[in-house]
């Protein structure tokens, strides 16, 4: 058997009220000693100013502007111009009176001076604080509160919000830099509680008449305080020294090295995750190491098909639910060709699965199939993507698996946390056993499993499960404010991810579910929500699905978003014209896809009581309504089960009815 994690400590059973643990692992690479990090590029601003001086005229960032009605092509800043902006930028802040080690806000979406107020930090040992561009005023409040945050970088739709009322310790702010301009009114309203404002080129040109030194930071220095989402509760300052960044670009440089495709300054990645992220910005700060270029989605992420066909990216990062609608597209049209064609392309996918599953990389299992049909998937992502990652939640394994056949792209999956710098574990490209799982323990980490005994988990069984623990120098320096969470969090040197997973015979994890995410139902079986979320959305009629289970019930329920256009495709084969939030009120709707979740079911061997016995069928997605989502779509359980409450009670007492 091919293994992908290297066993460097036994595991041990617990005693004297300890729980047991699993061996320790790590990637085969470090199996006998982690390798040595670069002492010259040992923080962020290193690796940046490194980059410029190699690659001073090389592409850095690209946008598009909007021009006559229509978005333009890509226009590029260089890493020289990048660097210039930096300078002024960092000169800037420190003509306003900032001190080495304040907390600089950056609020607004994805664009090249997101980099720009990014690296200017780095060059005056300032801390970054990025602010998700979704966030509402309340939790924006809360972060400048808690962060202590007194100048802040901001896109200008973003100004009125940061401004009004709702968020009042907008007061304590000193400075608002706007990413492109601001409106007398945003000045005056600004100037009324105190707060300076500038737009970007008056803010250049002043550090540009008032140059300063750079203040180069030193590791293990903060270099970004990230507040993760959060599905519950208040948003939780996640520190990230330089070490923690610069060790996870080493990890990703050494890695990428394995492969007969290394990334090169040629290469072009697409940004559409929020730079709040961590996925995103590691991403980012990775091509940047490599002086690669990073082109920006133009904001819409409906239209990103056509930011993708104008950049032509040959790498590509995304969450689940991107991956899952690319497959959904490929599948529509599909349907929308003859019997025959169909048919060919079934035979074609099948055929060159069969030749990948014995063995053979993607681009040789099957040339011809690449040729006669699957070019046109990769043509659907710009045509030139050679290497799609997939992070945030886990990938179900027929996604997967549709990916790594029909892209003409190496496709594998990472997995890491805001708390990890981004990545704990990652999968290999053309290694078919991996699919559904992340692969093993990163470079610069290791990875055991513990003991969840409520849940009856045990990491020294036949099947080692428990909760994912890590350790190593990309774990985070703890919860900013909350050091009784970061004892809660970190024992011993490991972290406590909150992650159940499966530890395979070869090194890889496959995710389970989140510890928390766990519900008892009253037979007492342990259900694994969040997973079956994610087989069940694959189906082609739903859009997204809130799985919920009750301790005193015991069967599952969901609430289902239908697909809006199958939906009004089935209705109109049986003869309704109705709208489809009308069509959502339709018993026949509900029985239909009560029987395509079955059949789901069935296909995925899930158990009997892995089966959804009733719904409530909602006709906008939870992205829309108010509070139910991250800004990185994870579901807000606990807002979820108040919105549907009702709806809740009045299905067990049908399903009850039922019953008797």
């Amino acid at each position: 058997m091919k293994m992908f994690a290297a066993k460097v400590e036994e595991g041990r059973e617990g005693r004297d009220g300890q729980p047991s643990v699993g061996p320790v692992y790590r990637n085969l690479i470090a199996r006998h000693d982690f390798p040595p990090t670069d002492p010259n590029l040992s923080t962020a601003w290193e690796i940046f100013r490194a980059s410029v001086e190699k690659y001073p005229r090389n592409r850095m960032l690209g946008w598009r502007e909007f021009l006559n009605h229509q978005w333009g092509p890509y226009v590029w800043k260089t890493y020289e111009e990048v660097y210039q902006e930096t300078l002024c930028a960092g000169s800037a802040l420190r003509a306003c009176g900032i001190q080495p080690g304040a907390r600089v806000g950056i609020y607004g979406s994805n664009c090249p001076q997101w980099i720009v107020a990014m690296e200017a930090c780095g060059s005056q040992s300032l801390i970054c604080v990025p602010l998700y561009d979704t966030l509402g005023p309340g939790a924006v409040d809360f972060i400048i509160d808690h962060a202590g945050i007194e100048f802040v970088f901001i896109q200008d739709k973003k100004v009125k919000e940061l401004l009004s009322s709702d968020c009042k310790h907008a007061r304590q702010l000193k400075l608002i830099i706007c990413f492109t301009s601001l409106t007398e009114e945003e000045k005056n309203r600004a100037a009324s509680i105190g707060v300076k404002s500038y737009s970007w080129n008056d803010f250049l040109y002043m550090g540009k008449d008032n140059p300063s030194e750079v203040l180069p930071p030193q590791p293990f220095n903060i270099c970004t305080i990230m507040y993760t989402s959060g599905t519950s509760g208040s948003p939780k300052g996640v520190i990230l020294t330089h070490e923690n960044i610069s060790t996870c670009i080493r990890g990703v440089d050494i890695f990428m090295e394995q492969f007969e495709d290394k990334m090169t300054v040629n290469d072009v990645y697409i940004s559409f995750l929020p730079l709040a992220h961590i996925l995103d910005r590691m991403i980012e700060e990775y091509f940047f190491h490599k002086g690669a270029a990073v082109g920006y989605f133009h904001g819409d992420i409906s239209e990103l098909q056509d930011d993708l066909m104008e950049l032509k990216p040959t790498f590509l990062a995304g969450v689940p639910r991107v991956f899952e609608r690319v497959r959904e597209g490929v599948l529509k049209a599909l349907e929308e060709l003859n019997p025959v064609r169909r048919k060919i392309f079934g035979m074609l996918y099948n055929y060159k699965l069969k030749w990948m599953k014995l063995g053979y990389k993607q681009k040789d299992a099957f040339p011809i199939a690449d040729l006669l049909a699957f070019r046109k998937v990769k043509a659907r992502l710009g045509g030139r993507v050679r290497l799609i990652i997939s992070g945030g939640a886990p990938l179900s394994s027929e996604v997967e698996e549709f990916l790594r056949v029909t892209s003409c792209a190496f496709v594998l999956q990472g997995y890491g946390l805001t708390e990890t710098s981004g990545l704990a574990a990652v999968g290999f490209p053309d290694e078919m056993c991996l699919i559904g799982t992340v692969g093993s323990a990163f470079v610069y980490n290791e990875v055991r499993l513990e003991e969840v005994p409520e849940m009856g988990y045990h990491p020294l069984g036949d099947r080692p499960r428990g909760e994912i623990c890590v350790r190593g120098k990309m774990v985070f320096a703890g919860y900013y404010k909350n050091p009784e969470l970061t004892r809660e969090t970190i024992k011993d040197g490991w972290f406590y991810t909150g992650d159940i997973g499966e530890m395979s015979e070869n090194g890889a994890i496959r995710i389970i579910d989140r510890k928390k995410n766990l519900i008892k139902l009253s037979q007492g079986e342990y259900i694994a929500v969040e997973y079956l979320e994610k087989v069940y959305c694959v189906s082609p009629t739903i859009e997204d699905i809130w799985v919920y289970g009750d301790s005193f019930k015991s069967m599952l329920i969901a609430v289902v978003v239908p697909n809006e256009e199958n939906t009004v495709k089935w209705a109109r084969e049986i003869g309704y014209r109705d709208s489809f939030s009308g069509l959502c009120s339709l018993n026949q709707l509900q029985d239909h896809i009560l029987q395509e979740l079955k059949s789901t079911a069935q296909r995925n061997k899930l158990r009997g009581f892995e089966h959804i016995k009733g719904i409530i069928l909602e006709p906008q997605p939870f992205e829309l309504q108010k509070d139910l989502v991250t800004p990185t779509l994870k579901k807000k359980r606990d807002q979820l089960l108040k919105h549907y409450k009702g709806g809740i009670e009045d299905l067990y007492k049908k399903l009850a009815a039922v019953k008797r």
